[in-house]
Formats: C-alpha cells, structure tokens, sequence
C-alpha cells in the first residue's frame, strides 16, 4: 500500500511497473540522486519538447523530483493541441480528442517520464537541475504524438537495418539587444507584442574577428554555460547579419544531437535575457537590415556493428559518396516536398528559399557547392564523407528534422533510388522547385505515402491539421503589405 508521502505526483511505481528505463538509465539515476545531494540542489526542471521543438516543463522541488523518478510527472495534455501561439487546432473536447485518439478526448494528464541520462545542473540558475522526459499515456504507452518518440522509434528502426544516424549541428541565429520587453497589458495579447531590440553590431562583415570581438562579451556567456552543461560546442562565428551567429557542434548521435539542438535553443535564449540581450531563431526576422538563417544540418550514416562511415566510397571509381549514400541522396530529393514541412515548419521559413543566395531553391544536390539543397561534403576515400541539407531553419524541431531525414534517405538505400548527375550549377537547373511556401509543403506531406507508412496516418494527419491551423490564422491578418499595396490606390 502507498504511502501518503508517495503520491504526491504521477502515479506510484510508474516507471518501473511499465518497464520505462532501461539498465542504462537506471544506472544514471543513481548517479542523479547522489549529483542532487552533491551539488545541494533544491529545484529540478523536468523539460519536454514539444511538437515545435519548444521546452515545456514543470520546476519541481527535489524532493518530488526524486519521486518523479519513480512515478514519472503529471503533465497536461492540452499542450499537444497548441499551435505556435497556443491557438488549439483540434477540438480537445469532441469524440476522439478531435484527433483520433479517445486517450486525449477532455484533456487529461499524461505522464512525463524524466531520462536520467539526460541530466544536468543549469550553470545559470542557481541550485537547480533539468532533465529531459518522455511523454506516456496513464496506461504506460507512449503518446505518438511526442516527437522525441517519433525519433526513437525511427532510429529503432534504423538499428535494424544496421546503421546509425549521426548527425552534425550548424546553426545560424541572431542577437540582440533588449531594448523593452513590451510588457505593458495592451502589448500583451495573443500573440503579444514582440520585443523592441537593437543591434550589437552592424554585420555585413563576414567571418571578420573584430566583428566577432565586439560581441564577445555575451558570447563569452554563452560559451561558458553550454560548455558547462556539456553540450559539444565546437565554433562561434560571426554571420552576415548585424549580430548573426553561427554556432557549429561536433557530430554526435541522432537523439542525442536532437536532444543537443533542444537545449542549445532553450539556454541560448535564457542566458541572453538574463543579460539583458533577446536571441531569436525564427528564420528571417521582420528588422531592417536582418538577413535570412538556416539550420544546415550535416549527415550520414555508420555502420552499426562498428563498420565505420557508411558514406565513405571505398571503390576506386572517384564518387564522391558510397552507394549507400548516394542511394540516400536519392531519397532525400524524391521526398525533399513533403519533408519540407519537418525541415521548414514555419510560414516565415519559406522567404529563405531565394536563387542566387546562400540557401536552395530547388531540389538538387553537389560536390561542396552551397548553392544546392544537398551539398555533399568528402571525396573517395574520406571517412568524413557526408551531406548537408542546407533546407531547414533554426526553428526547426531537431526531433521531426532529423526522423524525416531518416526516413527519406532510407527509402532512397532500400528502393536504390538514382539521384541523377551531380549539379555544377544548382541555381540554374531544370530540378523542381522546393515547395515556395509552407501551404506547399503541407499539401506534399498530406499526399506522401512513405511518411504516411512510417509514421503512421494519426501522425500524418496530426501534423497537416496542426500546420493548417497556423496557416488558416496568417490567411485571415490583414499584413502590412496588403495595407500599404492596396488601402490608398483603391
């Protein structure tokens, strides 16, 4: 029988009644409890992505903390329903949750399973750890909508075949300057009023260190903290943009390289506006001045029995890539409409795709050419050999980024799809176009058969609904651009 100081979140012996860790993570967690007691830790943040690729959470006190260890955590499934302004897409209320699902009709809780392997002190907040989680229903079973699962379960997958997905970080982004928060009520709606910044420096500069010297003082900060929390940062350069940055890490794992994007993000931001600065990752930001980022995010396969790099030709033939990877290339370009809407989640993220810029605009591939959607990096016998999609923006989920990469790049090794000659100049092929807009994108998702048979219809149809709803509220604002085209001549 439980005990009354026993029940205080989730449910009593939830994770070990459903079997949730494996011998790995209970090894950590024993770590975890002597770290806490360690370090005098009073507060432990159990964070959760969410379909956007945001941290959501619960500050718990220690001692819960160490009970969540157990019972997992109680946390609202109302979340799954929010689109990125928390406007919900679905009727929570309707038969089935309005997704298909009766576990999620009336918003119940679920159950947020922290990874004790993921376990950190925050450097910044003072006495307080994080850890990620995972998502359950109270039944014990996974909820499919948690995309931190939906990579899992793909790389699972991926295991099977005999390789291992590992991928690179290159992420472009901006500081600035926090000039008023606009916290006034008015400016507070829904959404509120973005924040007043200014620049820290005037860019347009490129890679230049006194550019990059001007702003050290926050990014002295920055690589302080994310050292600390252990986080493989490898460089910090300066960008094009007045205080755009590009910060790179060393490959590492597919979910831990996701897992690495999702606090990188998260404490980037924290760190900035606890100095007085605002970090944004959103793809081309409404400011004079301010160019387009991306996310180029660097990939290949290994071979999982420790074969080495799946990527790298052995053959004495002077491709560049193996068969596997060529054959994965292949893949990437016959799914790259439909994957667009795990790479370029965004409505902003399309004004990226522009011809004779440094982003594609059309579905091709090259020899270190950044002008293509796929820049394969390497030669015959590199065992660094790999490709860049050079697609996806900052604000990207790592989570769905990475599994539709997978996924696309697995049909193309299984089927042996051809991805054509390589382009020497990709701006002026006859390759198809990249979707121009995220309503693009979604109708080539809703009409993918290979997404659908990898992650499943619910997902799928989870997905468009969630990315229609977002669409549906920009249709309806009246832009500043309808205002200025069309209030005064007519």
């Amino acid at each position: 029988m439980a005990r009354l100081e026993d029940v205080s979140v989730g449910k009593v012996g939830f994770i070990e009644r459903h079997g949730l860790w494996s011998d790995q993570q209970r090894d950590a967690a024993e770590r975890v409890r002597a770290q806490i007691e360690e370090a005098g830790l009073t507060t432990v943040r159990i964070a959760w992505g969410d379909q956007h690729g945001v941290v959501r959470g619960k500050t718990l006190t220690v001692h819960d903390f160490l009970l969540a260890m157990r019972n997992g955590q109680d946390f609202q499934t109302a979340t799954l329903y929010m689109d990125t302004t928390n406007n919900l897409f679905a009727p929570m209320f309707a038969s089935g949750g309005g997704v298909g699902m009766g576990e999620l009709a009336g918003g119940p809780d679920s159950i947020l399973v922290p990874d004790p392997t993921t376990f950190r002190v925050l450097p910044w907040a003072p006495k307080t750890g994080w850890v990620l989680s995972d998502m359950y229903f109270a039944s014990g079973a996974p909820v499919p909508f948690d995309p931190r699962h939906v990579l899992r379960t793909v790389l699972a997958t991926l295991a099977e075949r005999g390789y291992e997905y590992v991928a690179g970080l290159e992420v472009e982004w901006y500081i600035t300057r926090l000039e008023d928060p606009m916290l006034q009520p008015e400016q507070s709606g829904w959404p509120p009023d973005p924040p007043r910044v200014s620049a820290i420096a005037h860019g347009f500069q490129y890679l230049t260190e006194h550019r990059i010297d001007e702003i050290d003082p926050i990014l002295s900060i920055l690589q302080e903290n994310l050292v600390a929390l252990g986080l493989p940062l490898r460089t910090m350069e300066d960008e094009w943009g007045p205080g755009q940055c590009e910060f790179t890490f060393d490959p590492a794992a597919g979910l831990q390289a996701a897992d690495h994007m999702l606090l990188f993000r998260t404490a980037a931001k924290q760190l900035c506006r606890r100095h007085g600065y605002h970090a944004t990752f959103m793809t081309r930001p409404g400011l004079p001045n301010f160019f387009s980022s991306g996310w180029h995010l660097h990939q290949s396969l290994w071979d999982a029995e420790g074969g080495g790099n799946a990527f790298t030709n052995r053959e004495d033939d002077g491709a560049p890539l193996s068969e596997v990877g060529r054959h994965f290339v292949g893949g990437l370009l016959r799914h790259a409409a439909a994957a667009s809407v795990f790479t370029t989640p965004t409505i902003n993220g399309y004004k990226r795709f522009r011809p004779y810029s440094f982003a594609p605009d059309r579905v091709t591939w090259a020899l270190e050419n950044r002008a293509a959607f796929i820049r394969v990096i390497g030669g015959p016998g590199d065992d660094t050999a790999h490709v860049e999609n050079r697609a996806g923006e900052p604000c990207a989920n790592p989570y769905l980024y990475m599994a539709s990469q997978v996924i696309a790049g697995m049909d193309g090794v299984e089927h042996r799809l051809d991805p054509g000659p390589l382009e020497e100049t990709p701006y002026e092929s006859d390759r198809p176009l990249l979707p121009r807009s995220l309503m693009e994108s979604v109708a080539a998702l809703r009409d993918d058969a290979l997404f659908r048979s990898a992650l499943g219809d619910r997902f799928v149809d989870y997905v468009v609904a969630l990315k229609e709803s977002e669409i549906g509220r920009f249709l309806g604002h009246v832009t500043d651009w309808e205002q200025r085209e069309y209030f005064e001549i007519f």
